[in-house]
């Protein structure tokens, strides 16, 4: 045979190359279908589900009378604290003292008054401490650029007819207020007067001294008291007001 021949017989016995098999709409349709199947059977667990909570609380309908009552509680309470808070915030805007007012104030109340600015002026944990124990420190406060504020109280029934702020005041607040309290501003207020060894003293030793004046302008809401005092320490930390 020649080799013409056998090419020509090889040829005519080879397999013509296999199809590739595509996948036909018949696997898209049955892939549907069992999407369409399994949300049919989601949707009919939910419902029944919820066939059997209504079901249960038809026959609990208690339930639902504690949980009314509970959330009418609840709101009653939130309502009641953002009412609150609302008023604080009215309250401490507007907040001015006269120095009659303050004059008239009890010694506790009027270190609650002192707190109260601080409060009005940004301080928002400005809190109360006075009383036994103290060790120099009536309100405690940190303003709005991180200084922490120690403040003693000394209240004066008869104001500038009271008896004067001396050194050994300022002394009991230099040995607490820092050392104690970590204070970066260490103050004493008075609605009454201050002698003259005692704000030498306080200049020496970098406190602060509010006297009977300088609390008037404070009360009477013109400024924030750091703005009323010389030579306050620089900011903690960089805020909006820095």
């Amino acid at each position: 045979m020649s080799p013409r021949a056998r090419r020509g017989r090889a040829a005519a016995t080879r397999r013509p190359p296999a199809r590739r098999r595509t996948r036909g709409p018949g696997r898209r349709r049955q892939r549907a279908d069992d999407r369409l199947v399994g949300l049919l059977v989601a949707v009919g667990l939910a419902v029944a589900l919820a066939v059997a909570v209504v079901n249960w609380l038809l026959v609990h309908w208690w339930v639902m009378v504690v949980i009314g009552v509970l959330a009418v509680l609840a709101g009653g309470r939130l309502y009641q604290k953002q009412q609150q808070a609302r008023w604080e915030a009215v309250r401490a805007q507007g907040l001015r003292y006269g120095l009659s007012q303050l004059d008239a104030l009890h010694h506790s109340r009027f270190e609650d008054a002192v707190r109260d600015l601080m409060r009005r002026d940004g301080c928002g944990d400005a809190v109360r401490v006075g009383g036994g124990g103290d060790l120099g420190a009536d309100v405690k406060a940190t303003d709005p650029y991180g200084r922490r504020w120690v403040i003693q109280c000394k209240h004066r029934r008869s104001g500038l007819a009271g008896s004067a702020v001396g050194t050994p005041d300022l002394q009991v607040l230099n040995g607490t207020a820092r050392q104690v309290h970590g204070a970066d501003v260490a103050v004493i207020v008075t609605n009454g007067r201050v002698t003259a060894p005692a704000v030498v003293f306080a200049q020496q030793q970098r406190l602060h001294v509010v006297d009977r004046h300088t609390l008037g302008v404070w009360a009477s809401g013109s400024r924030p008291l750091w703005e009323l005092l010389r030579a306050v320490p620089p900011p903690r930390r960089p805020t909006a007001l820095s």
